[in-house]
C-alpha cells in the first residue's frame, strides 16, 4: 500500500521463491535469500548484487543447490556448472 506521497507503507512485504515462484509465507522459518554480489576483472565488489531467496520446501527436498547453480547460470555468475538433460 502506498500513502499519499507515493512511499511504501506496508510493515510486511512477501518475497517469492526463485526456484518455483511461489510466496514465501510470513512463518516458513526454514527460507533463505542469498545476495551474490558483482565483482570487477581483480575481484572487488563493485556494489551490485542479485537477491536469491529460497523457500523452505525447496531447501527440504534439497533443490536449493541446483536452483541456485541455475539461476546463477542465467545470470552469468557460472559457466559450465549447471547442465540440465532431458
Amino acid at each position: 500500500m502506498e500513502n499519499s506521497e507515493g512511499k511504501l507503507v506496508d510493515l510486511y512485504i512477501p518475497r517469492k521463491c526463485s526456484a518455483t515462484n511461489r510466496i514465501i509465507a510470513a512463518k516458513d522459518h526454514a527460507s533463505v535469500q542469498i545476495n551474490v554480489g558483482d565483482v570487477d576483472a581483480q575481484g572487488r565488489l563493485t556494489g551490485g548484487y542479485s537477491t536469491y531467496a529460497f523457500s523452505g520446501k525447496v531447501r527440504h527436498t534439497a533443490e536449493s543447490d541446483d536452483s541456485l547453480n541455475r539461476l546463477a547460470t542465467e545470470d552469468g555468475y557460472l559457466k559450465g556448472v549447471f547442465s540440465y538433460q532431458k
